[in-house]
């Protein structure tokens, strides 16, 4: 039996992020992961490999459409998928590596296999071998994640019906792809595979897009999509997914409101209509862990109503995004040692990584709306930028809103190419309580796209100067 400060259940960026950070702090760790990698869904089959593709899907597009228009003929472009899937597994395996030196450098003992309280202070790890061990341990911090959210009926297959794993490993790109669900992971997935040739519908049960975008944002970016090709069933819902005889997949969908049933084929179907909490097999409901009415673990300030258990990242309540669980890893862990642990919620950025990136960060206009807050905004086109017309990147634009009242920016929306790096900005600006005026007055270097942010900040207070 092994004695510990804290034992963290799941290796995924709330979880490594809380090992790295304790044992800085001097605790004795360990972090207890059953994939046999660290990382988590978003190293092994989330964020990272499916920004992998995106990136060379872009490029792919890139050298057969833009390149010419630049001057640069670069002959016969072809895809040659294995080494296509070979990059993307590369750079998971690298990071993986890296972040288990990770814990080796700050004294982090990685165990492999499943964790499961066994009572106050126990968990038991049923190792990849069979063999079960028992650490005991002051403090428990369950990080164990979120998984895809299934239809009612339908069977995941990962071959033609499939989740976002599966959609991150086809072996060719189908002719036709049909994706349920217009949310950040599934149009993502949607633009690799449109990108490499496949004719891409998506069903979506609510009459737009990424619901918890910006509206403006979001409208804009449905009309992008469509120019490049996507089709949308907007206002649908799906009634049933069927396999045929043939080989492919029928997808029967009539109007959320109801109406006719009609019959879309495609020779793929990605189910990506969200995620839900992963909390089975943990031994929470023994020890007398409270759930929330949709099955997240319930925390106070990240703490769970029995003493000693924490709990963080997509499990709980919020954002279901890598990085709010970074940010929760940490600040437990310094509660833990004794010291602060804060996260601001209201400066948690979201990023759609299409072409073009949709990117966010606070109150989007609808809901300073629903909250009767007094509000300003300033708008800026790329398409008045000097570097993004340099570039031949002009589609887009940039959104400031600010509080009326106490003349703090309250939120900032982003559509173009490149804007999930400068929405950095953006947070830094509110996490310091900035004022539209604080970012309209501060000094971007020319030519460069974040100088869209400082005009439309600008616009806050009506003074615009390059559009």
């Amino acid at each position: 039996m092994a004695n510990y400060d804290l034992v963290i259940i799941g290796g995924g960026p709330g979880g490594y992020n809380c090992a790295i950070r304790a044992g800085q702090l001097g605790l004795k760790t360990a972090i207890i992961e059953k994939r046999g990698k660290l990382g988590g869904t978003c190293l092994n089959v989330g964020c990272i490999p499916s920004k992998a593709l995106l990136h060379a899907s872009d490029l792919y597009e890139a050298a057969r459409k833009t390149f010419p228009s630049l001057g640069l003929n670069l002959g016969g472009v072809s895809l040659d998928m294995a080494q296509f899937m070979k990059q993307k597994d590369d750079a998971v395996d690298g990071l993986t590596k890296g972040v288990e030196f990770l814990m080796k450098k700050n004294k982090v003992d990685y165990v492999k296999g499943a964790g499961r309280i066994a009572g106050v202070g126990r968990v038991d790890v049923v190792g990849l071998d069979g063999n079960t061990q028992t650490l005991e341990t002051r403090n428990i911090v369950i990080a164990t994640g979120s998984e895809p959210a299934g239809l009612p009926g339908v069977e995941i297959d990962e071959e033609r019906i499939v989740s976002s794993t599966g959609a991150l490993a086809l072996a060719k790109a189908p002719e036709k792809l049909i994706v349920v669900g217009a949310g950040y992971i599934g149009l993502e997935l949607g633009s690799v595979w449109r990108r490499l040739g496949s004719l891409v519908t998506v069903v979506e049960f609510l009459d737009r897009i990424t619901p918890t975008m910006d509206g403006e944002i979001s409208s804009a970016f449905l009309r992008a999509l469509k120019k490049q090709g996507m089709a949308f069933e907007l206002g649908h819902k799906v009634v049933s997914i069927e396999k045929t005889r043939e080989g492919g997949v029928e997808v029967a969908i009539e109007p959320a409101g109801g109406g006719e049933r009609r019959t879309l084929e495609a020779d793929i179907v990605l189910v990506s209509i969200g995620r839900k909490p992963f909390t089975t097999g943990l031994g929470l409901e023994t020890a007398g862990v409270r759930f929330d009415q949709r099955g997240f673990v319930a925390t106070d300030h990240f703490r769970t109503n029995v003493e000693g258990v924490y709990a963080i990242g997509d499990c709980t309540l919020g954002p279901m995004l890598a990085h709010k669980a970074e940010e929760e890893g940490t600040a437990v862990a310094q509660i833990i040692a004794g010291q602060w642990g804060h996260v601001n919620y209201e400066v948690i950025p979201g990023v759609v990584y299409t072409d073009p990136e949709c990117a966010g960060v606070g109150r989007t206009e609808e809901e300073l709306k629903a909250s009767g807050i007094q509000y300003k905004v300033g708008k800026f086109p790329f398409s008045a930028n000097s570097r993004a017309r340099t570039n031949h990147e002009t589609e887009g634009m940039v959104k400031v809103l600010e509080d009326v009242a106490n003349k703090r920016v309250v939120g900032v929306h982003m559509i173009g190419v490149g804007v999930g790096e400068m929405i950095g900005e953006a947070c830094v600006a509110m996490e310091f309580g900035a004022s539209a005026e604080d970012i309209a007055r501060t000094c971007h270097a020319h030519p460069t796209m974040s100088e869209a942010l400082r005009e439309a900040a600008k616009g806050v207070d009506g003074w615009t100067m390059q559009a």
